[in-house]
């Protein structure tokens, strides 16, 4: 199951690498395309869409590898079994947080589906593509957060904090 889980937060992290890629990608187009006189249709929007992807797609990821901020001084002064409840109570919190997100997000993409809503743009894209970046990092970071969770109750650190 560990390495089923790690895998599922490497690919969600490179997933968020490629769309920060593929940002760099149009905006040299769109660079070259002035420079000669092209037009790239659409890709501001196309950026934007690949901006929320990727930020959200880089959650778990990050989490994992001890990228987001954290108060470790509060951990470290409390230590041992205070300082598992301070980070596992942190950690409910935000499960409970990331959770509700996650469903909204889910039931945005499914009624964008159901209601055929598009991009406002020149080019209409189908808004649930752009919606199950945001979606599907929010359900991955949830599942970090449950699996870090679960291993602080069992006593051992956080991945997060395994390479501190």
């Amino acid at each position: 199951m560990r390495r089923l889980l790690d895998a599922l937060y490497l690919v969600s992290g490179v997933a968020g690498a490629v769309c920060l890629a593929a940002i760099g990608v149009l905006v040299l187009a769109q660079t070259a395309g002035r420079l000669v006189g092209v037009v790239v249709p659409s890709a501001n929007e196309l950026a934007g869409f690949c901006v929320a992807a990727s930020a959200f797609l880089a959650l778990a990821h990050t989490l994992n590898h001890g990228g987001h901020i954290r108060v470790r001084v509060v951990l470290e002064h409390l230590g041992g079994r205070a300082g598992r409840a301070v980070e596992a109570a942190a950690l409910v919190v935000a499960l409970a947080m990331s959770a509700y997100a996650s469903w909204w997000a889910v039931d945005l993409v499914l009624g964008s589906i159901r209601y055929g809503d598009v991009s406002p743009g020149l080019l209409a894209v189908p808004l649930w593509i752009p919606q199950t970046g945001m979606a599907a990092g929010l359900v991955v970071f949830t599942i970090a957060l449950a699996d870090n969770l679960l291993r602080v109750l069992r006593g051992r650190p956080p991945l997060y904090a395994v390479e501190d």
